[in-house]
């Protein structure tokens, strides 16, 4: 259940005691469809947004109707509005992408471009007027993930099983053109700086999805794997450098990178020695275990199976909690996107779910023997299926989920999900649809919040121009206690208090 009723004033309080039958009688005598509802009601008190969109459009544009006007491949929530930032045709698939140079007056996206080796792989966009420039020409395989790191690098890696490799790029903007070989390493006689990329083979291999950088240097990630022949699905692993990082300033090398070497461990939930992990074990505390010194190295995937590692229907993307970090602690939320199908015999109603990882401090989280523990924050539905990408609001401490389903009760939508308070439950208080595509062929990817939580820009993948579709959505207003970033009770340790 939402359980919002703590939020909505007393007056609401006493109209449920007094006037309970009435209102049930409203909502088809359904109390759970009553709750539920009052998300919608009052979402400008706690969204920022005035109504909610009630359901997914069924509409799917022309290539015609997108091309002359891309903001309609998309319907908003009212007061949200979009405008075009870029139309680029030598990216197709821009997946995730990362504000340049920092979060607070970005002027460029670094974007990957979710295609194969023959086509670009890394594009910037200038923000201003949507110039779009490649940065990696070639010899990426299905680029997914980028983000910017503390330390003033793009980090950015491939969705591609045991051969998907980690990269990091120093200078971005003078970076141009750059071919990589059949082995991922840069050609150096093509393009501009080539030597500005390595691969960072440190973090092993694997399908490169949802990454999480923290300012010490240590790395979360997960496999976007699924389940296969009753082998387990994609696990989540940390990186804990040599060296870790300690100053705040940027890096003029990619040598002083903590990324440089360190160690891989993958997360095994239940903490008893011989017993509690495994198959039916997927929450809870958990403990780290060493893959870099496993037989199977660098394939990841591979050690985690070996070592009967918990494992999700294909771990996705990851944001990291701002109002945790600010407070010294790791906490972050990711999406693994399960399968909603409907063919018995292909599909099967796996409604996909957003979790959250906590790992005590940032100096407990540097080590081998910190104490993880994933819960549950936001489970499937047939109208919310498969959660992909993620994005935190900043200023607000809500999560922003973007769908990439089967379409079965329409196109992919965008939802915002409070995160839990101090109810009993570990779930999220309540979600929205704050947006819808118009075009059953696309799904959202990359979304990124600016630092203000109010400028928000998100790519249109797959969608029907065959042209790469980035947008800017703005419009949340100042309500919904927009004043700072809220830990919902947790003290930013992930814990109810």
């Amino acid at each position: 259940m939402l359980p919002l009723l703590r939020r909505l004033g007393h007056g609401v309080l006493i109209a449920v005691a007094v006037f309970g039958i009435a209102s049930l009688a409203s909502a088809a005598d359904d109390f759970g469809k009553y709750i539920e509802g009052q998300g919608s009601s009052h979402a400008d008190d706690n969204f920022g947004i005035e109504k909610p969109l009630a359901a997914s459009s069924k509409a799917s544009i022309s290539a015609a109707t997108a091309n002359a006007d891309p903001t309609k491949l998309a319907t908003l929530a009212e007061d949200l509005k979009a405008r075009v930032v870029a139309v680029v045709p030598q990216a197709a698939n821009i997946d995730m992408m990362a504000l340049w140079p920092d979060d607070t007056n970005p002027k460029w996206l670094i974007a990957c471009n979710e295609q194969g080796t023959d086509e670009v792989g890394l594009i910037r966009v200038r923000i201003a007027d949507g110039v779009s420039q490649t940065i990696v020409k070639s010899g990426l395989s299905s680029c997914d993930p980028v983000h910017r790191t503390p330390w003033n690098t793009i980090v950015f890696a491939e969705e591609a099983g045991a051969a998907g490799q980690f990269y990091e790029l120093i200078d971005p903007l003078n970076t141009s053109d750059v071919e990589l070989d059949g082995s991922g390493n840069p050609v150096t006689s093509t393009g501009t700086n080539p030597t500005n990329i390595v691969q960072r083979t440190a973090l092993g291999n694997l399908s490169f999805e949802g990454v999480a950088v923290y300012p010490n240097g240590v790395v979360y990630y997960g496999d976007e794997k699924r389940p296969d022949d009753g082998n387990g699905g994609g696990s989540f692993f940390k990186f804990i450098p040599t060296t870790l990082r300690t100053g705040t300033a940027p890096i003029t090398s990619l040598s002083q990178s903590p990324l440089v070497a360190g160690t891989a461990y993958v997360l095994q939930v239940g903490v008893r020695p011989t017993t509690d992990y495994g198959m039916g074990t997927s929450t809870g505390l958990g403990k780290w275990v060493n893959v870099t010194t496993h037989g199977s190295f660098p394939n990841l995937g591979a050690a985690a199976a070996a070592l009967k590692m918990t494992a999700y229907y294909r771990p996705e993307d990851i944001a990291i909690d701002q109002a945790a970090l600010a407070k010294g602690n790791v906490r972050w939320c990711g999406n693994n996107t399960g399968n909603e199908g409907n063919s018995p015999t292909t599909n099967g109603h796996t409604y996909g779910e957003t979790v959250c990882l906590t790992d005590g401090t940032l100096v407990q989280a540097a080590t081998a023997a910190s104490v993880p523990e994933l819960q549950f924050l936001v489970m499937g539905n047939p109208q919310f299926a498969m959660m992909d990408n993620i994005a935190y609001k900043p200023r607000h401490g809500s999560w922003v989920i973007m769908e990439d389903g089967e379409q079965l009760t329409g196109n992919n939508d965008m939802w915002q999900c409070l995160d839990d308070g101090q109810d009993a439950d570990l779930l999220s208080d309540s979600c929205i649809r704050i947006a819808t595509l118009n075009d059953l062929t696309a799904e959202w990817t990359g979304g990124v919040f600016d630092a203000t939580g109010k400028r928000f820009f998100v790519s249109v993948q797959h969608n029907v121009t065959g042209k790469g579709v980035i947008l800017e959505i703005t419009g949340w207003g100042t309500d919904g206690k927009d004043g700072g970033d809220r830990d919902r009770g947790r003290g930013g340790d992930g814990h109810d208090r």
